[in-house]
This record gives structure tokens, sequence and C-alpha cells, in this order.
């Protein structure tokens, strides 16, 4: 973690979703599936409940897969999937791909590169580290307020930006 995914993906998310009929942002979709009792439901009855902008009791996973292919298909919609690490997850959040209304889009954010190519995805986005030269300028702009390190620090803040690894949430 720690390259920015959440973010990059919260930043495209309140640049469109108004561009859209209905919109959802499903943040820590892992911990929420599996810290919390029914989180699978919880994250079920969230995103219903968004898309379809009423309070929606589900009971069961199978309950929710069945009212969100009955719910999603009506409306073009954008929904957000961050931090999915579990195929079971998807499955219970989207169902499959063509219960979207064409035009509607999804984005998902995970670590687990294998668990996207069983998607058949129209685009695939790999969040990359930064490299020395833009971990520094991201450091300095954050420790210095932009202004270059006194000469006394340089060798200090040149430690920290390697030990960071052009981690951004790091810097």
């Amino acid at each position: 973690g720690g390259i920015g995914k959440t973010t990059l993906a919260k930043a495209v998310f309140n640049q469109v979703f108004q561009h859209f009929e209905a919109s959802c942002f499903l943040e820590n979709v892992k911990s929420e599936a599996s810290e919390r009792h029914n989180g699978l439901v919880h994250l079920q009855e969230q995103l219903l409940g968004t898309i379809l902008r009423r309070k929606i009791k589900v009971h069961n996973v199978d309950e929710g897969i069945t009212l969100i292919k009955e719910g999603i298909w009506q409306k073009k919609v954008f929904i957000v999937l961050d931090d999915v690490d579990d195929q079971c997850q998807l499955n219970a959040l989207l169902g499959e791909r063509d219960w979207l209304r064409p035009g509607s889009r999804v984005v998902i954010t995970t670590r687990d590169k294998h668990l996207l190519k069983e998607l058949h995805l129209n685009e695939q986005y790999e969040a990359m580290k930064l490299d020395h030269k833009s971990s520094l300028q991201l450091f300095t702009l954050h420790a210095f307020r932009n202004a270059p390190p006194a000469e006394d620090y340089s060798m200090l803040v040149d430690g920290i930006v390697t030990y960071c690894a052009g981690l951004p949430l790091a810097l």
C-alpha cells in the first residue's frame, strides 16, 4: 500500500460522478468484508442504498446479488470498489458485467493483479512508484513548503526519500 490507489480513485470519482445517474464509492472493501459480521451484506446495502437512493435491507449475500442485478441495470452508474482482495467480493458487489447499463463505469482498486485478469477489463492502470527526483520534490513541497532544504539537511532528506521508496503516502 501507500502508492496512492485510493487517493487517485477518489480524485477520479470526484471529477466524474456528476455525469452519471447514480454513483457510489465503497472504500476499504477488504476490511469491511472481513472485519465486520455480515460485511459483504453491509456493503451490498450501502451500494444499493446509494444507487437507488433509499434504504435497502439485505438478509444474505445471495439476496443482495439478486437486488443488485435488478437495481443497477436501471441506471447509468459509476461505482468505485476500493481495496478489493477476493473474487467473492466482486461477485457479491458487481455480479456479471452485463448487469451494467451501457455507459456505466466501474473502478476497482486492488493490490492483486491476478484478480483483475478474470474480469476481461476494458482498461487497466497500474499506479507506479515515484522516481527519486519526483519523490524529492514531493517531500520538499510538504516538509519545507517547496523551498530547497538547507545544505545541512540534504543528506538527511536524501536518506528519508530513499527510505520511502517512491511511495507518495510515506513521503
